[in-house]
């Protein structure tokens, strides 16, 4: 995957949306700037309620051949929640939006790996029947577990094996990145993506699709949606 060089706002296949969540202070801010600007600010500023990112990509399947038709162009908003408590009502207000989820742990914070329990609970609530309603975009959503702070290896108290071995009882992607260095930022973004792409190939005909006509609306991208097009979550495209 490559960053789309192309000036235009609307010129895209797909809108992807993720979520990032994750306990206070774990460097989701950061992790985010990282991966859509390069840059890393060591100032720590708490994010209030909810707020996000953009980045443009074209995306091929791994092992497809760059002369293997076009890459699909992919416009991804990255939503970047805050960890509080007294956020939590506005930030599981977006849950049901997002496509994929990157859940934020601090590797040298214990507390904040023991919480990422009580984050993928978040993502599931019982309803009073004591059935499970899913809060989110679709049954079953792609995670992707991060380690966070992977360079402050001197401070570190949770051990790679103990977090794999946690990530693969859950059926979760893990990856240990950085985002004052970069490591691995790229890596679990991309991971992410390409198991929702995935999940939209498989179950979606693509000819199926009324067409889509990109608009600006103020200037931010959006997309006009026909009226055979709209659904509710349970005809979702995962």
């Amino acid at each position: 995957m490559t960053s789309d060089q192309q000036t235009t706002n609307t010129d895209y296949d797909y809108l992807i949306k993720f979520l990032s969540l994750g306990d206070s202070g774990v460097g989701k801010t950061s992790f985010l700037f990282q991966y859509t600007d390069g840059k890393f600010d060591g100032k720590f500023i708490t994010t209030v309620g909810i707020d996000f990112r953009e980045k443009r990509v074209n995306y091929r399947p791994p092992g497809q051949d760059t002369q293997s038709g076009r890459a699909q162009r992919v416009h991804l908003q990255l939503w970047d929640t805050a960890g509080q408590e007294r956020f939590r009502s506005l930030t599981t207000a977006f849950f049901r939006d997002a496509m994929g989820f990157l859940l934020v742990f601090d590797l040298t914070n214990e507390q904040s790996f023991l919480n990422v329990r009580n984050w993928i609970s978040q993502i599931w609530s019982s309803n009073y029947s004591g059935q499970l309603q899913l809060h989110s975009y679709c049954e079953n959503p792609d995670i992707v577990l991060c380690g966070n702070k992977c360079d402050l290896e001197n401070l570190r108290c949770i051990t790679v094996d103990r977090a794999k071995d946690f990530a693969d009882k859950n059926g979760l992607q893990y990856f240990e990145t950085s985002a004052a260095t970069g490591q691995n930022v790229d890596k679990a973004v991309e991971a992410l993506l390409d198991a929702v792409m995935k999940r939209m190939e498989k179950v979606v005909d693509k000819s199926s699709f009324p067409a889509r006509t990109p608009v600006t609306d103020n200037g931010n991208a959006t997309t006009k949606v026909s009226e055979n097009e709209k659904h509710d979550n349970s005809d979702c495209a995962c």
